[in-house]
């Protein structure tokens, strides 16, 4: 988890996102660890609040994506022998949890993750990159 009250830098926050189905995303548990909680907390809300989250805000990867999430990126290791497959939020959904249940979910990265859209950052172009073509 991040310190209380720092800023993120944006490099940080550029290294958690990934191109899956064509989209950018973030995984869950990178999402949690920016909005300071547990990821098992954020997927309660987020469960808790499923009219909020469409498909097009989040989805869960199937396990060829996880494996090839897992195969690229060491840091997500312990992800291979998880009993579920994580789920990924785009850009739409990863503010959302900001108004699920304040102030557990305070966004700390104010106007930084706004500036983080296809025009300003080549998100396309992460190392991690992973496809749906397994």
């Amino acid at each position: 988890m991040t310190p209380d009250n720092t800023i993120i830098p944006l490099k940080y926050i550029q290294g958690m996102i990934f191109t899956i189905r064509g989209v950018p995303v973030m995984v869950d548990r990178d999402l949690a660890d920016i909005y300071q909680v547990e990821n098992k907390r954020l997927n309660e809300q987020v469960k808790r609040n499923l009219s909020r989250f469409p498909e097009a805000f989040r989805f869960q990867l199937t396990d060829a994506e996880k494996e090839q999430l897992v195969a690229n990126c060491d840091r997500f290791d312990s992800m291979k022998h998880a009993s579920s497959n994580p789920y990924v939020f785009t850009e739409q959904g990863v503010s959302m949890p900001s108004a699920l249940s304040p102030p557990a979910f305070i966004m700390p990265l104010g106007t930084s993750l706004r500036s983080l859209n296809p025009h300003t950052v080549k998100i396309q172009t992460h190392t991690c990159h992973v496809s749906n073509a397994v």
